[in-house]
């Protein structure tokens, strides 16, 4: 496994590499970013993977001062999977030269957008730059962060940049809870009872394809049940993925998006309606 630290080394590194699979991150690695790096390892000649823990992306009063920070043993979790290099800059590398940000309009309005001002502006402005530094003929995204991957997806076609995206579904724990790094935070006991969120979701997804209620009646439902069981909601909806536009019926594009806290942690989760 090859540390790099500086763009400069990146890019030395990048002219021996014929073709490069690139998982970008923020640390804290969990199985679901090993999955993407398995696949970027498959098929690419070399996968580079990134920890980045993006300073752009957080607002006022969330959890960037003790967002986990565990470098070493993320480079040997990617080394475990057969990942060549790690590019694992400093704020002072990424940010210290760069005053040029980068907006996605559209995809980013509503939902995450709407609740975290600024938020996918950092996420398109470093990703754009890691884009740039690693020049990856793949990059890999969990479909957990939904609207992100519909951001760097409207991102890479404006810019007309020659990326090959990869998004692959979301690598659930045994229970259903969708992996994150913030499932950290949890108790054991919270992180187990966590899971009804995936589990409610299930069902409103199941209700929407028969149709037999009309939306805002299953969504009240959703998020009756959702509160039972003690989750604060921030929005239920379907979307079609393409746009992140709330839609009336369901296709084989249509996703259904939820964010909610429990016990002091904000999840967010969304999954296929049409299986």
């Amino acid at each position: 496994m090859i540390v790099l630290r500086t763009v400069a080394e990146v890019r030395e590194f990048r002219l021996t590499c014929e073709s490069v699979g690139f998982v970008p991150t923020m640390g804290a690695l969990h199985a679901g970013h090993l999955k993407l790096m398995e696949s970027a390892v498959e098929e690419n000649v070399v996968g580079i993977g990134s920890i980045f823990v993006n300073p752009l992306q957080f607002g006022a009063g969330e959890d960037l001062g003790n967002y986990p920070r565990r470098e070493a043993e993320d480079i040997a979790l990617a080394e475990g999977v057969g990942m060549r290099a790690m590019f694992c800059p400093s704020v002072e590398e990424m940010l210290g030269r760069s005053s040029t940000r980068v907006t996605v309009s559209g995809v980013s309005d509503l939902f995450e957008g709407e609740r975290r001002p600024g938020h996918f502006e950092g996420v398109a402005t470093i990703v754009a730059q890691l884009f740039g530094i690693v020049r990856p003929t793949r990059a890999y995204f969990g479909l957990k962060d939904l609207q992100q991957c519909a951001v760097v997806r409207q991102m890479v076609a404006d810019l007309c940049m020659d990326i090959d995206l990869q998004f692959i579904e979301t690598i659930r724990e045994e229970s259903g809870l969708a992996m994150s790094s913030r499932n950290g935070y949890f108790s054991e006991s919270d992180r187990a009872w966590a899971a009804h969120l995936n589990r409610i979701c299930r069902v409103v997804a199941e209700r929407l394809v028969e149709g037999r209620d009309d939306f805002n009646s299953v969504f009240g439902w959703g998020k009756n049940e959702l509160s039972r069981h003690r989750f604060e909601v921030e929005y239920l909806d379907v979307v079609d993925f393409r746009t992140m536009r709330p839609v009336q019926s369901v296709d084989i594009y249509s996703r259904l998006v939820v964010a909610a806290r429990f016990a002091g942690v904000r999840l967010i989760d969304n999954l296929a309606v049409i299986e």
